[in-house]
């Protein structure tokens, strides 16, 4: 492989000449006030660029040191950045590429450089194609060692065995292993790329138009929202969080004055409130988990809080097995009635786990996610990781945040708080053809021959608007 480090602009300038595709890839290490905290290196407001690795041709790459603590840097800093800006990230006549590249557009805005198309996402492109012969790969199949190493059957160097405990910034940049860990990334990036688009033009020309049009905008702007955030009234939310905690005391009063003292836990689902349901009242298993166990989930409660508001049961002993003649099974009588005394019961459950989903997943949930830099929320922005092609989000999960309209959420993430409303375009991902190591396509007949529609964010990057319907 001709990988080798540059020091000068002049070198880089010489090594991306005339290329019209160029892959990139940042490595990133923890500022000093943040360097023991843990996963700080993915944190564009914790972190700085320790280097850039470029590759333009298969089989050679280029590593341009800018932050490393030991060995040489690069020379003249900003002009490089300024000549980069001008000439390759916002140059609309080179496709910017990169593996994850919301990542490289969070660090890139932190510059205050904004990504130009034409971009291409690589993770994108890999979870348009089938992993088997009946589904397309996730988002856990798609890292570019798992993807090289089933394209290529190339095993590429692991972090821990480059950088081990240290962050990457410590490394010296004009050894080996550091040169081949950062040009690697940067050179198979750019064979994944030929290869998937090989792939495309050969069985699926639409979906190379999707990852190109839709899918690698789309990412430049998780970066861009990830790297924005959510702002977060962190008075409030404690405010919030001990009137929370005030309600959920009370009807865990209320519910013990009917049970006794019965516990029924964070989520009123113990076994021991189950056995208080379903033995001692003799209420119904409306509901089995996976495993045949007896649920109470909310659909079981709203379930069973139906049944006792239109069942009837016998008056003298509550049982609630009938003869044909309209006697009880157990006792004998003839006088019925139905268990509407249970309805508050199950109205306090409902309203108890609401106000402890409310705690758990929005308050403190968030709370703990607030980052120690900005005071804000940054979540992991996934645009392809549901069936449905919605966006959905974790460390916290936003997508399902209590907010007044819509739009709250998403022009939380836009410095200037304004979105503008659009209808999005629709992605189809249709059954095709299997990818091979050598990219040759096996014919495959997919379970949904129509495909299925998916809906996705896409927007035009570098003037801040987000697209996005209701």
């Amino acid at each position: 492989m001709d990988y080798k480090p540059i020091y000068t602009l002049a070198a880089l300038q010489e090594y991306l000449q005339g290329a019209v595709h160029i892959t990139f890839d940042f490595e990133t290490a923890p500022t000093d006030q943040y360097r023991a905290e843990e996963k700080a290196a993915l944190d564009a407001h914790k972190t700085q660029i320790a280097g850039i690795s470029f590759s333009v041709t298969e089989g050679s790459g280029v590593y341009l040191p800018l932050a490393h603590l030991a060995g040489q840097n690069a020379a003249d800093q900003p002009a490089i950045w300024q000549w980069l800006t001008e000439h390759v990230f916002t140059n609309p006549a080179i496709t910017k590429i990169a593996h994850n590249l919301a990542f490289e557009s969070a660090f890139l805005c932190s510059r205050g450089v904004i990504l130009q198309e034409p971009v291409y996402d690589t993770i994108a492109a890999a979870q348009l194609i089938y992993k088997g012969e009946k589904e397309f790969r996730q988002l856990s199949d798609c890292g570019l060692k798992t993807l090289v190493k089933d394209f290529f059957e190339v095993e590429l160097p692991s972090y821990s065995d480059t950088v081990g405990d240290c962050p990457f910034d410590e490394l010296n940049p004009s050894d080996k292993k550091t040169v081949n860990y950062a040009c690697a990334d940067a050179d198979y990036t750019l064979r994944v790329y030929h290869l998937l688009n090989g792939w495309f033009d050969r069985f699926l020309p639409k979906h190379r138009f999707i990852v190109e049009k839709v899918e690698s905008p789309t990412a430049v702007y998780v970066g861009l929202m990830r790297y924005n955030g959510l702002p977060v009234d962190r008075a409030l939310m404690s405010k919030k969080g001990t009137e929370a905690e005030i309600r959920l005391e009370q009807l865990r009063r209320e519910i013990a004055f009917i049970i006794g003292d019965i516990p029924i836990g964070a989520n009123a689902s113990t076994a021991a409130f189950k056995r208080y349901l379903f033995d001692r009242l003799s209420l119904p298993k409306v509901k089995q988990t996976k495993k045949e166990n007896d649920a109470l989930d909310d659909e079981a409660i709203i379930l069973l809080k139906e049944w006792c508001a239109g069942a009837n049961c016998c008056a003298n002993c509550r049982s609630h097995s009938f003869t044909l003649v309209n006697c009880c099974a157990n006792c004998g009588s003839h006088s019925f009635t139905n268990r509407s005394d249970l309805v508050p019961l199950f109205d306090l459950v409902q309203e108890y786990r609401r106000v402890g989903k409310m705690k758990s997943t929005y308050i403190d949930g968030y709370m703990k996610h607030i980052n120690s830099a900005t005071g804000r929320l940054h979540p992991d922005m996934l645009p392809l990781a549901t069936e449905t092609g919605r966006f959905a989000s974790r460390s916290p999960n936003c997508q399902n945040m209590p907010r007044s309209s819509p739009q709250a959420t998403y022009r939380s993430f836009r410095p200037d708080g304004q979105a503008r409303q659009q209808n999005r375009p629709r992605r189809t991902r249709r059954p095709g053809r299997r990818i091979d190591l050598q990219g040759r396509g096996g014919h495959h007949r997919g379970p949904d021959q129509h495909g299925d529609q998916r809906t996705h964010k896409s927007g035009a990057v570098g003037n801040w608007q987000l697209t996005m319907n209701n």
